[in-house]
């Protein structure tokens, strides 16, 4: 019977994170983007781009971003060639949330989960800004591996990144390592 409760429990506050979370999100992307004559992406998207940009321009490459025309995406130039581009999907977010939701059902203290959840975010969201950079490079210098760079190599990254810190926090901070039911 506990563990029936442990199980209801964690659904139940995986779940309502999950929906609110991805509620206010679908309400940001809805106030943000603009769709039709004028394309503009959200500012998260556009921020992604800028910050990939920024760590290419470092590391000496010319790079730049800039809305696309005709389609809710930033495009990703290196010189003049026109390498990728920088889709809602590719800012991180859905796994922010996922993330996020995974440790509220987990919970631990309320402020290990504030600060966990805090540096977990920042760890993805950098994580994916080096992503989105050498996904750009290696899809401009290897066009015939973009199917397995885009849709599989890439994503076990940022995906592995999540998962790992899904470990650390069940191992080291969630109540269900110290065996109480949170």
């Amino acid at each position: 019977m506990k563990k029936r409760k442990i199980i209801i429990r964690f659904l139940l506050k995986f779940f309502v994170t999950y929906f609110l979370l991805v509620g206010i999100y679908s309400l940001y992307l809805e106030k943000n983007q603009q769709k039709g004559g004028v394309f503009s992406c959200a500012p998260i998207t556009k921020t992604v781009a800028k910050h990939s940009e920024q760590l290419g321009v470092f590391f000496g490459y010319p790079i730049r971003v800039e809305q696309h025309e005709s389609e809710l995406a930033m495009k990703f130039y290196i010189g003049d060639v026109y390498a990728a581009r920088v889709v809602e999907g590719c800012n991180a977010i859905s796994v922010i949330i996922l993330f996020l939701t995974f440790i509220i059902a987990f919970s631990g203290r309320v402020l290990t989960t504030v600060i966990y959840g805090i540096i977990g975010a920042i760890i993805i969201y950098v994580m994916n800004i080096v992503r989105v950079f050498v996904l750009s490079m290696l899809m401009y210098k290897y066009p015939e591996y973009q199917y397995f760079l885009h849709n599989l190599l890439f994503p076990a990254i940022i995906y592995g990144t999540t998962f790992l810190l899904w470990i650390i926090w069940v191992k080291q901070f969630s109540y269900l390592k110290k065996g109480k039911n949170g």
